[in-house]
């Protein structure tokens, strides 16, 4: 039987972006997003926050770095990634999302990501993982992890 592993996420950044470089000079970076869900407790609407971690490699990760801040809109495409290890004698794991497209939404000048401008809104721009495909289905090589 086929599978089909495809998460689309659109949601506001939870910190600023802090890129890093493997030790072949890979870029890397890990970014927190805020996906809301509106939801009717009685007789009031509210939000529901769901925190998502989500790696991003290569150039997607620099222009990340360089046009996205704390609270930015962006739109992620990716895959589903369970990483699993050992702590302590402690089996762990942790589900994230490995982005392979963004999308900067939001207006000029308003921490949408589009520098410049008169806050008119402006065009989204999408982004696309095609420098670096990492090997091993979204692993960088071995030895390649810069934390």
């Amino acid at each position: 039987m086929a599978s089909f592993n495809r998460v689309i996420l659109v949601g506001n950044l939870t910190r600023d972006v802090e890129l890093r470089y493997t030790a072949q000079q890979t870029a890397v970076t890990e970014i927190g997003l805020a996906v809301n869900n509106r939801v009717k407790k009685g007789n009031e609407w509210v939000d529901e926050a769901t925190f998502v971690d989500i790696t991003l490699w290569g150039r997607l990760a620099e222009i990340a770095s360089e046009y996205l801040s704390k609270g930015s809109p962006v739109l992620i495409e990716g895959r589903l990634k369970l990483d699993t290890w050992e702590q302590e004698g402690q089996k762990r794991s942790k589900l994230r999302v490995v982005g392979e497209q963004m999308q900067m939404l939001g207006g000029r000048g308003g921490g949408g990501g589009n520098r410049g401008g008169s806050g008119q809104q402006s065009e989204s721009r999408m982004a696309t993982v095609n420098e670096y495909e990492p090997a091993g289905g979204g692993e960088p090589p071995e030895g390649d992890l810069p934390f």
